[in-house]
């Protein structure tokens, strides 16, 4: 077999387009699991928030309000998420080759935004307690929002998390980690009604500061997530894996340059295989089409391989 970096991009040619239409429908039915996660957590989020929204109305409190405005935040990240899902469904074209898979991280960067918002109006609402301060009524009703607030996040986070595993989507299992941090955070409004009811009026502005920081706290995390699959940032050990299931394959000297890549919620890689330079053509592609199918078996999430075969008496 002659020509180094001779390249095989299997899947979507060469006899075997049946399994491109296989890897289609499976991404087409983890868009519309993630569009049914979206859609029942907005509305669980939205009404949360409602009843919340009532309560801070009745009580004044601004512990309450900067949950009840995070929750809101946090129902409407659910919105840049779920374009992204309806533009991810769309097949590649001349011009985007690769289809709009990428959406997905554009939406994260939106939801980025939206948590620093949040942040941003919690911790100003906040400052405006401490300066000046006015009285929290009906404490017992604070306790109960709050309590509302950790339960509806709670049963969102998982939700939202389950389902982003299963389909392998990083800003689904985000969001839903965000959600439960929320949960958390809306139990600390608890603590400032006791705090008020001991006598200490200013409590309920501090705890909304410690929200604020805890927001902070998530959106760190949120934005080195986000920012990580914009750099095209994977799992190591993904990267392993697929070497290793490479070498495994029989006709294989060694699997070397592995690169993968996120593309919305599914993983594609590239990666260069030395054979034996006396394979024929026809040889070396069975050995790449086996090299495909052994990744794909291996590594979760993924859904395209480009193998490029080489002579082994090749330098590395």
């Amino acid at each position: 077999m002659t020509g180094k970096g001779h390249g095989h991009g299997h899947g979507h040619g060469h006899g075997h387009g049946h399994r491109s239409v296989d890897r289609v429908d499976t991404a087409l039915e983890s868009s519309r699991k993630g569009m049914r996660a979206l859609v029942v957590s907005f509305a669980a989020l939205f009404a949360t928030a409602l009843a919340q929204a009532v309560l801070v109305a009745l009580t004044g409190s601004v512990a309450l309000l900067g949950d009840t405005v995070h929750n809101f935040a946090d129902a409407l990240t659910s919105v840049p998420l779920a374009i992204a899902f309806v533009l991810g469904r769309r097949a590649a074209s001349r011009r985007f080759t690769y289809g709009l898979g990428r959406a997905e991280d554009l939406a994260g960067v939106a939801v980025v935004l939206v948590i620093a918002a949040s942040a941003v109006y919690a911790g100003w609402e906040s400052v405006r307690g401490l300066l000046d301060p006015h009285p929290v009524r009906h404490l017992w009703v604070v306790a109960a929002a709050g309590a509302i607030g950790f339960l509806g996040n709670e049963l969102v986070a998982r939700y939202r998390i389950r389902v982003g595993r299963e389909i392998g989507s990083a800003a689904l299992v985000a969001d839903g980690l965000h959600a439960r941090t929320d949960g958390f955070t809306s139990l600390a409004v608890v603590l400032g009604g006791a705090g008020v009811a001991l006598g200490f009026p200013l409590a309920d502005p501090l705890v909304g500061l410690g929200m604020t920081a805890a927001i902070l706290f998530v959106l760190r995390d949120a934005a080195a997530e986000v920012f990580g699959r914009l750099l095209d940032a994977v799992d190591p050990a993904s990267v392993d894996l697929a070497r290793h299931a490479a070498e495994r394959v029989e006709g294989v000297v060694r699997a070397e340059r592995v690169r993968m890549r996120w593309t919305g919620h599914v993983l594609r890689a590239e990666l260069a295989i030395a054979v034996d330079a006396g394979l024929s053509v026809a040889q070396g592609h069975h050995i790449a089409h086996e090299v495909e199918r052994h990744l794909k078996r291996a590594v979760p999430r993924l859904a395209a391989v480009t193998v490029h075969t080489e002579p082994a008496t090749a330098p590395a």
